[in-house]
């Protein structure tokens, strides 16, 4: 019997993920934020938490913390990451599904008679 095996450690988050707080939102209930993470700057806003309001799509829960010396800017701890909207599935063909049912068969070949391959088929027997 073998030693059951240990779960493998999360990879630990990238030390280096700051945000820069430069100007209030549009609505004035944001804050308008500059972040830079290792390889990527991006723009964007802060919004606090509202009980009951959904959360985007796609969005992050953070913890600010402020840096020592250096006015308006925060080291960023994500708490929580709101799944992205799920990916589109990729159609099995092509073309228009395909929905032809054995009833489906009878009521056409009613309707519009055998094809011609069903007519041959009889009269070679």
């Amino acid at each position: 019997m073998s030693a059951p095996e240990r779960p493998t450690a999360a990879p630990e988050a990238d030390p280096f993920d700051v945000v820069l707080v430069h100007g209030r939102a549009d609505d004035g209930v944001g804050t308008r934020v500059l972040r830079a993470r290792r390889g990527r700057l991006e723009a964007g806003e802060v919004r606090p938490i509202e009980h009951g309001r959904p959360i985007a799509p796609g969005a992050q829960v953070v913890q600010l913390s402020p840096r020592a010396a250096t006015p308006n800017v925060y080291d960023v701890k994500v708490e929580y990451e709101v799944p992205g909207p799920p990916a589109p599935r990729k159609p099995a063909s092509n073309g228009p599904a395909q929905v032809a049912t054995p009833a489906y068969r009878e009521s056409w070949e009613r309707t519009f008679g055998a094809s011609r391959d069903k007519k041959l088929t009889k009269l070679a027997n």
